[in-house]
């Protein structure tokens, strides 16, 4: 281990007494700071230390692991402190997961992580300066340094610059001997591994978790710091030192609170029902433009209640764009799909804030907020739309062995990463909220069950069977147009042909458009493999049609609803209406 840099004066436990900080201390140690600062500049432009690039996740040997708590005890004053410093952690995660670091290179804190400012998004954490607890932009990261120090040296790493903490703080990684203070760019941590690693970086609702990856298997060290115990030094919140400088900086902060963040998408009557049963007078609503302000019922979301309003109003006009001259059904379609939604999750991971501790967000939007850290640190729910896309994945393979002709069951598959990344974050989510039987199913402890809304109709009885919304193999449009073949059916359709033209080849009609569907309707069939919002379903429901549908539609059998589950079942249930 080098000891080139390393701190050599003795450090002094807690003392039993703060000593007030004139403003006289205070430039002083500025004075000497900015000192330090500009002959560091000097060194690092003569030595030329390297940025390490980001990348994915290539080795899965875990090396070592640390797991550090992102909350501490303290005081209910100091909130905003603590918010800030999971705010800073989760900000400096981003720029370290991932990181690639060569053998014999080194690696430097702040070359990789950059100073923390405020334009940067980074917040007023808690920082330990000349033996107090202080607010700083930036504070808290000396918990990461210390997770990365310990880790270094649980991978055999040569340690080129670590400083520890000028004061020990009982029940610190200082008390032990295992910190890394930093402060920038002066107070840095450095070191050189011996073999290559990669480093993944994830917040967890309640921890910080720091892993080191190797190219070659070797044991398993887990690292478990004891909590770190700040609010037991001298802070500025019950020091007692009124007269300080510093102490009326800190009062400030005191009332500053919490805050829960909504992040839609696409609006359901479910979900807005659910919404306004919340007390959300103190809560801030992201959506992806003003849907009353713009006319646009897909975004008309209730936005009275909420203590904030948050618009991407570019990102959603892009995506609309982009959707509208794009084809109805393809690969093309889907991807231009997910390139909207990340350009949303990117947009209002911009503007979130410290203060929102608790998230609750679209799936849509699920994995790009996951991949970029946004979601780290803080409590968060999903609303669910679709089965998640591993589960979904599996079902329209299983459907394509079963009927290998229909190509466009296999017309599109996720990019690997995104399925990674919804799985994972659904993994990590505190609830599911969803009114689809088949999606609650695959999480029954974690998920908060909805009721479907069934709109206001009259009852109707038409004559005709109907197939509903577009023709397409995943909805089950094949299975109908063989078994209509076979018992001589015409049956009545409501939406285009997305398996090209001629598909129904004389054996469906389309209703007539200046009727309601539901009017021309005895039965409503739909034997999909996949179907995530069955809104024909309920009409026909809501107007006391009988609706015979897989259990994939997301509904409860009974009350009008019987299941199919084969060809065979199909074809007994059109028979038997048609009569």
């Amino acid at each position: 281990m080098s000891d080139e840099f390393e701190r050599t004066t003795p450090r002094s436990p807690e003392v039993a007494g703060p000593r007030t900080k004139s403003r006289f201390d205070i430039a002083i140690f500025r004075a000497k700071v900015l000192a330090l600062q500009g002959l560091r500049c000097v060194r690092d432009w003569r030595q030329q230390i390297p940025l390490h690039k980001r990348q994915p996740l290539e080795w899965t040997h875990a090396v070592c692991e640390n797991r550090s708590p992102l909350w501490s005890a303290a005081d209910l004053a100091e909130e905003r402190l603590q918010l800030g410093k999971v705010q800073n952690l989760r900000l400096a995660a981003r720029k370290l997961d991932g990181v690639l670091i060569p053998a014999g290179e080194v690696f430097s804190f702040w070359r990789q992580v950059g100073r923390a400012t405020a334009q940067r998004g980074f917040a007023e954490g808690r920082m330990l300066e000349q033996g107090c607890i202080v607010p700083s932009v930036g504070g808290g990261l000396c918990q990461l340094s210390n997770a990365l120090y310990q880790v270094a040296l649980a991978a055999q790493c040569e340690i080129v610059e670590r400083h520890t903490h000028s004061r020990i703080v009982p029940g610190s990684a200082a008390e032990m001997g295992e910190d890394a203070t930093i402060a920038w760019n002066y107070v840095d941590l450095r070191f050189r591994p011996r073999r290559p690693f990669q480093l993944r970086v994830r917040l967890s609702e309640e921890e910080l978790v720091l892993t080191a990856y190797s190219d070659q298997p070797q044991s398993l060290a887990v690292l478990v710091p004891q909590a770190t115990a700040l609010n037991r030094a001298n802070n500025c919140f019950d020091c007692g030192q009124q007269q300080c400088h510093r102490h009326a900086q800190a009062r400030r902060l005191e009332k500053t609170t919490a805050r829960r963040a909504f992040l839609v998408d696409e609006n359901w009557p479910e979900f807005q029902d659910w919404l306004r049963a919340q007390d959300t007078a103190a809560d801030e609503l992201f959506l992806p433009l003003n849907g009353g302000k713009w006319k646009m019922d897909r975004y008309r979301w209730p936005t009275e209640r909420f203590h904030a309003i948050h618009t991407a109003t570019l990102p959603a006009l892009q995506r609309s764009w982009q959707a509208r001259r794009l084809a109805q059904q393809g690969a093309g379609r889907q991807m231009a799909l997910f390139e909207g939604a990340e350009a949303l999750a990117k947009s209002y991971a911009r503007q979130l804030q410290a203060r929102h501790a608790e998230i609750v967000v679209a799936q849509s939007l699920l994995p790009f907020l996951w991949r970029d850290g946004a979601l780290g640190g803080r409590r968060f729910s999903v609303w669910m739309t679709r089965l998640p896309i591993a589960r979904l994945e599996a079902q329209l393979n299983a459907a394509q062995l079963r009927y290998p002709e229909q190509r466009t069951l296999s017309d599109f598959r996720a990019p690997a990463w995104i399925r990674e990344a919804e799985s994972e974050a659904l993994a990590a989510a505190s609830k599911w909220v969803t009114p689809h039987l088949g999606i609650a199913a695959l999480a029954p402890q974690q998920t908060q069950m909805l009721p479907w809304i069934l709109p206001k109709l009259p009852a109707a009885a038409g004559s005709s069977i109907v197939f509903p919304g577009p023709a397409i193999a995943r909805r089950g449009a094949f299975l109908v147009r063989e078994a209509a073949r076979k018992l001589n059916l015409k049956i009545l359709t409501t939406g285009p042909s997305l398996e090209g033209a001629g598909y129904w080849q004389g054996l469906a009609a389309a209703a007539d458009p200046q009727t309601a569907w539901y009017t021309q309707a005895c039965a409503v069939v739909l034997p999909a493999f996949v179907e995530h919002q069955p809104r024909a379903l309920l009409t026909a429901r809501a107007a006391g049609i009988p609706v015979y549908c897989t259990p994939e539609c997301g509904l409860l059998a009974g009350d009008g609803v019987t299941f199919i589950h084969d060809a065979a079942e199909l074809e007994f249930a059109l028979q038997q209406r048609s009569r």
